[in-house]
């Protein structure tokens, strides 16, 4: 089973090292941190060397911070945390939360939850639930979801078709992980 560290060190490793996007018109950033968000973490304007020289201690902190615990995926069940944190990374944590409000609405769920991306009690409570009722088939939901968002994705923007083999790979490897 993948784990946080596992994921933050997979994106550490595809993000690499300092890309100074300015000419592109973009923030200059290092291991996927960009300016802004280095600046965040700091509670300050951070300098270009800093974003530059970036540890990957710094670096592994803000995605577990930013991804993993503001979002609350923390408290999670323990056996979708990593997917879900996986998503939030390269969907935002709105969009991986609503893979659980939406999949746990469709599993029927007591009471039909908002899909607006927020981790309340009640989305807690329904994960909770899904992940007893339905076990490893919650996950493989999850991931099915996630699948079919990629593909609304392509279908919108054609020319991230060639992005699509690529995360629908990882989303392999994932359900592989449960098998």
């Amino acid at each position: 089973m993948f784990t946080i560290d596992q994921i933050i060190g997979d994106v550490l490793i595809k993000e690499g090292g300092f890309v100074d996007a300015f000419e592109e018109g973009d923030e200059c950033r290092k291991f996927g941190i960009s300016h802004t968000m280095l600046s965040e973490y700091y509670g300050r304007a951070a300098f270009k060397y800093e974003v530059e020289t970036l540890s990957e201690e710094i670096a592994r902190d803000i995605y577990e911070r930013n991804y993993y615990i503001s979002p609350r995926i923390n408290n999670l069940p323990h056996s979708i945390q990593a997917f879900i944190f996986d998503s939030a990374i390269d969907l935002g944590t709105r969009q991986a939360i609503k893979f659980i409000q939406s999949v746990c609405n469709q599993a029927a769920y007591t009471s039909e939850l908002s899909e607006d991306g927020m981790m309340g009690p009640n989305t807690r409570r329904a994960a909770e639930w899904a992940d007893g009722a339905m076990g490893t088939i919650f996950l493989l939901a999850l991931i099915e979801e996630r699948r079919n968002f990629y593909r609304i994705i392509v279908t919108a923007q054609p020319a991230k078709q060639a992005q699509l083999a690529q995360w629908l790979e990882k989303l392999n490897k994932f359900e592989q992980e449960i098998k």
